[in-house]
């Protein structure tokens, strides 16, 4: 089997970047750790470089279980800018926790490496093992701050239910592998097609790796570790956890949904339209009645799984055209959703390590004390809203649209109801820090790195915001079936 080093040379790259980090950081004096972070930098930048260099491309490898085409390389650069990010606003929070910083940027890159891996996996084997590189170090990265008992309960709430979700995921790819002799997903799609198409044993599969990945991206009802493992995670992580692990399990359960079992469309279709309105409902409902901001931020990401799902509901084993749209509309609103969150959690950071806590009562006031700050994090909370002329907008209008093309009429109006729903609980933080008195008035100074995040994510909210078909036209060109 001849390998393409061409199509895996970002990962390549990232690995040589990880291990090298992890083995500088070694020899290292307790002065010189902070190193750890501007070396990740420049590896993940190569990494982003080496992506950006197979775009336009086509490379398949590894026996057809590695592909690289235009929404392998889309979702690459978004994993890459994602922990980018994610690197700029831990850079103080490290400091002021005293996390060791070669140990978890180590294992921020190790997770990466396997978001990157299962954005080119066309085979069920490669898909697995990817989840677990991207979970397993995530799992020690929730309980990275040893001494704290919220932590160490993250840790653990995450590795119970991750292990859960890895062994139901596992034994429903092994009935799918018992059924066609075949790992590889365009293979165990021409078996199904090949045969009655709904065997009983398919139907089962398909079940238990929907749930296997409901765990990963929290849908309903599935979702039960998220709260508490993003309150007693640092708060950077429960943003990586938001965004880009989320968006990895979302990559994997596409390809899966549509190129194995495109299909049987028309048996899991309902299945997942209906999950898609429970997440939703469910994430926003309980969000209403939150107190802590991260935990609001946990169920609103609940929320979003469900806006993210629910075009599924409306697939089709036979209309070709229609599944582009469904797919066009579920990854726009993924790219859309990585920004707004992953800058909600930024500007959460921001007030809460130099200015305050992380308690919704605690942003009274605060445009007072730094109306910049306020101003970005009114900007996410009410794109993820939905406010035009926000991201957020495009984002629902893309999945409305695609949903009445689908005679999805029902979940429509559902989905329209819960915006409004998640509008009361987005706009009285809002309604908090403009318009409440202010109980500190301490000023807020924010970091210069954690200041470039915001000011780029911010930056995306509002052009796509006015130019929704920035990420339309990337999202629409990305069908990778």
């Amino acid at each position: 089997m001849q390998i393409d080093l061409v199509a895996v040379l970002p990962e390549l790259i990232l690995t040589v970047a990880l291990c090298g980090i992890l083995t500088i950081d070694l020899f290292l004096p307790e002065g010189r750790r902070w190193l750890a972070m501007p070396l990740s930098v420049v590896g993940v930048a190569a990494t982003l470089a080496a992506v950006i260099n197979l775009a336009g491309g086509r490379h398949v490898t590894f026996g057809g279980m590695f592909v690289v085409d235009r929404f392998s390389v889309l979702f690459k650069v978004i994993f890459c800018v994602a922990a980018l990010i994610v690197f700029l606003i831990s850079h103080d929070y490290l400091k002021d926790d005293e996390i060791h910083q070669g140990e978890y940027y180590t294992l921020i890159l190790s997770s990466l490496l396997g978001m990157l891996t299962i954005a080119s996996s066309r085979d069920l084997i490669l898909i697995f093992v990817a989840l677990e590189l991207i979970s397993l170090p995530t799992f020690v990265l929730a309980g990275v701050r040893k001494s704290d008992v919220k932590s160490n309960e993250a840790s653990l709430k995450f590795f119970l239910f991750g292990v859960l979700s890895t062994t139901v995921m596992l034994f429903g790819m092994s009935l799918i592998y018992g059924l066609t002799g075949s790992t590889n997903l365009t293979a165990i799609s021409q078996a199904l097609e090949a045969g009655s198409g709904l065997d009983q044993i398919a139907i089962l599969s398909i079940f238990f790796i929907i749930v296997g990945f409901g765990f990963k991206v929290s849908i309903f009802p599935f979702q039960w570790w998220v709260p508490d493992t993003y309150e007693g995670s640092p708060v950077p992580i429960a943003a990586f956890l938001s965004v880009a692990s989320k968006t990895a399990g979302f990559v994997g359960l596409f390809q899966v949904m549509f190129i194995a079992f495109g299909g049987l469309a028309d048996v899991w279709r309902p299945f997942l339209g209906l999950l898609g309105v429970l997440t939703m409902t469910f994430g926003n409902l309980v969000a209403l009645w939150q107190r802590h901001l991260i935990r609001l931020l946990a169920y609103s990401s609940i929320g979003q799984a469900g806006y993210i799902l629910i075009p599924l509901g409306v697939a089709s084993a036979t209309n070709r055209d229609l599944n582009n749209e469904v797919f066009f509309a579920s990854v726009a609103y993924l790219l859309i959703y990585a920004f707004m969150e992953t800058g909600a959690f930024a500007a959460a950071i921001a007030f809460g390590r130099k200015g305050g806590g992380y308690l919704v009562s605690d942003y009274a006031g605060l445009f007072s004390r730094a109306p910049a700050l306020a101003l970005v994090m009114a900007i996410f909370l009410l794109s993820l809203a939905g406010m035009f002329p926000l991201a957020g907008w495009a984002a629902k209008f893309f999945v409305f649209k695609t949903l009445i093309d689908g005679q999805g009429v029902w979940l429509a109006v559902i989905m329209a109801i819960n915006t409004v729903i998640a509008l009361f609980y987005y706009a009285a933080v809002v309604k908090r820090m403009f318009f409440d008195e202010a109980e500190d008035s301490r000023v807020i100074k924010v970091p210069v790195p954690l200041a470039g995040a915001l000011a780029a994510t911010s930056a995306v909210v509002l052009v796509v915001g006015v130019l929704p078909d920035l990420f339309g036209q990337l999202a629409r060109q990305s069908v990778p079936f």
